[in-house]
């Protein structure tokens, strides 16, 4: 006993705030949690975990999503795992997601990471798109543009109502996200294509142009390309391969995403993070698909994603070998044909998590 406590004090400790939210969330986090935990076993690192129940039964008996002070609660972690929030039957769909805007914008997550990979053993509704054609990373500017809160409406409920959003672009945000882009393009295959829409928004997005050809040279490596965001949402369907990393704003990010995710097998397979690469503040991590009340309870809701933002996680946390090792296992359970309904298959939530676990 007395060895095992030495062991367990050696190990390097993360500190992490575990949301698993509303509908499947609880569901797929708790799979998330489970092959965790089977990997701290033999990893030299522990995590140290706190679940806060917010969503939906915070909302029924306290009137809010969160806590008044949930920042403050959340600053001190190192990292959050986000299972899904929403309900929106019984909340309003911008009332549930103000909290995690205030997250990322908080917390200065900036980078939004989102990978898009067709795994062997899955079909893509592309037909003749094989692994081959399909892997590919999206980053979403996470901290301006189109999400910022920033207008406002005048004349409500009138017929001459006026409703104004404004997008937010600086200088600043563009250059730190197109780093990061860069950055990560040369880990992989050394291509970067910038969405945009500058022919139509002649100001917001030509800043997004101007920046790219200053950054360039910087990266001479680099192969870079830049797309107009209708073009290269008709490019992702016709030639995916030709993407490797790919960089955006924060509302065309969001949208190109949910498309790679079905691509990539569907969006119980795509892991997404929030990442504050600095390190000044937590990251959060989280699967792209949402609560799905529709089958929420059932146990059938595929945890691939929630899992692999567990993994997205570790990464950040400088444990890469964790990480991998849960991107093989995932790899090996989906080869050898286990699958949720959504893949075609017949496996439970729980079933799948197990799989993942014999995988390892």
């Amino acid at each position: 006993m007395a060895l095992l406590k030495n062991d367990m004090a050696n190990k390097k400790t993360h500190i992490i705030a575990l949301y698993p939210g509303d509908g499947i969330g609880p569901e797929v986090t708790a799979q998330a949690v489970r092959v965790l935990e089977t990997l701290e076993t033999a990893a030299d690192f522990r995590l140290e975990k706190t679940t806060f129940p917010w969503g939906l039964k915070h909302w029924e008996q306290h009137g809010t999503v969160v806590p008044e002070d949930f920042i403050d609660r959340l600053r001190p972690f190192d990292a959050i795992l986000l299972g899904a929030v929403g309900w929106p039957q019984k909340v309003p769909d911008h009332i549930t997601l103000a909290p995690l805007v205030q997250i990322r914008q908080t917390f200065d997550q900036y980078a939004c990471v989102r990978p898009s990979r067709l795994y062997p053993g899955l079909n893509s509704v592309l037909t003749g798109k094989g692994p081959q054609d399909i892997d590919l990373v999206v980053i979403r500017e996470n901290s301006e543009g189109e999400y910022v809160d920033n207008g406002g409406r005048m004349k409500s409920g009138q017929d001459d109502e006026v409703a104004v959003q404004t997008a937010i672009h600086t200088r600043r945000g563009v250059e730190r996200i197109l780093r990061f882009g860069f950055q990560l393009a040369r880990t992989r295959r050394n291509r970067l294509t910038m969405v945009t829409k500058s022919n139509a928004q002649r100001y917001s997005y030509v800043l997004w142009d101007e920046v790219l050809e200053q950054l360039a040279p910087e990266f001479p490596e680099i192969t870079t390309d830049r797309q107009h965001c209708d073009a290269a949402v008709m490019n992702f369907v016709r030639n995916p391969a030709q993407f490797d990393v790919v960089v955006a704003s924060n509302l065309f990010g969001d949208l190109l995403t949910d498309l790679g995710g079905i691509i990539g097998g569907g969006l119980g397979l795509a892991p997404s993070t929030n990442t504050n690469p600095e390190r000044v503040y937590p990251s959060m991590f989280e699967p792209v698909h949402g609560s799905a009340p529709d089958i929420a309870g059932q146990g059938i809701a595929n945890p691939i994603a929630a899992i692999l933002s567990a993994a997205l996680m570790l990464e950040h946390l400088q444990q890469a070998e964790a990480a991998n090792q849960i991107r093989r296992a995932i790899e090996r359970t989906l080869a050898a044909g286990y699958k949720t309904p959504d893949l075609g298959g017949k496996m439970t939530t729980e079933e799948m998590g197990s799989c993942v676990i014999d995988h390892l």
